[in-house]
């Protein structure tokens, strides 16, 4: 055989195999072995499906997947709204010349760590914090109101997050969307409404759905906002793993738990890959 052509059939392995080393490395296999653990008996007895079972059998734990649920549900909604006028204002409405200056002060938050912007709000919607100060100072309430601590305060700390992730996947995905749909549409007698609802909306929508799963996914196995926020006051799923090797040894039950989890978000990805077509945005 040709020693070139079989030069060019390695190359791409070459290039390939790091990558595929990694992943066997850092997810396959961590992934087997906590399959593998939740497999086992917490005393080490044998193979066991009791650790599945628990989760259906304890109303306490289908709680808390009902209550991630939720607050990744609102947490993904409220984001999109927020995010896409903010999107069209950063891709119609600036300056070509000043949107990369735009869009850096915009994703500034991320320059902070992320337990700190957690912190920070906590600060923010404490008992002293700076609303119910503004709140007690202008009259509407004689006692300051409970805010930190509080499903409002996880669901405000995800957004102010997760906001600027959809504006940059909506923003990116604007300025790919051609002018000359909108002049087509207006041609043919469309106005700015009819445009955006038949045109840009549909248009941009893999970029949407490109945004709220990525939200969904890091907002439902997120553990620090809820245990900073929340304040243990509403028990979420990464809680009730981290609850399970923290207080109990339970790795066996925290390992079934953390596949239930798995198995939800990739339902989500087959319906938003099915309906939408994601993977091609």
């Amino acid at each position: 055989m040709n020693p070139a052509t079989n030069s060019g059939r390695a190359l791409p392995w070459a290039l390939v195999t790091p990558a595929l080393g990694w992943t066997l490395l850092f997810f396959v296999l961590p992934f087997l072995a906590m399959g593998f653990s939740s497999l086992t008996a917490h005393d080490g007895s044998g193979f066991t499906l009791s650790n599945y079972s628990q989760f259906f059998a304890n109303p306490a734990y289908w709680q808390a997947m009902v209550n991630s649920l939720q607050v990744t549900a609102i947490v993904t909604l409220v984001s999109v709204l927020l995010a896409y006028p903010f999107a069209w204002i950063l891709a119609e409405q600036v300056p070509e010349r000043w949107q990369r200056l735009a869009l850096m002060l915009a994703v500034l938050p991320f320059w902070t760590s992320y337990v700190v912007r957690s912190y920070s709000w906590l600060l923010v919607l404490a008992q002293n914090g700076v609303i119910n100060r503004a709140l007690t100072g202008s009259g509407l309430f004689t006692e300051p109101v409970q805010l930190a601590n509080t499903r409002l305060a996880t669901i405000t700390g995800f957004v102010h997050f997760f906001v600027m992730l959809l504006t940059l996947t909506i923003f990116a995905n604007l300025k790919q969307l051609s002018p000359s749909y909108r002049k087509a549409a207006a041609d043919l007698g469309a106005g700015p409404v009819r445009t955006f609802l038949h045109v840009v909306l549909p248009l941009t929508l893999p970029g949407i759905m490109v945004g709220a799963f990525l939200t969904f996914v890091l907002c439902i196995g997120d553990y620090i906002t809820p245990q900073i926020l929340g304040g243990n006051n509403e028990l979420l799923m990464p809680q009730l793993v981290m609850m399970q090797i923290g207080r109990r040894g339970d790795f066996p039950l925290a390992s079934a738990l953390s596949i239930i989890l798995m198995a939800v978000v990739t339902v989500a990805y087959l319906a938003c890959a099915r309906r939408l077509k994601i993977e091609r945005a």
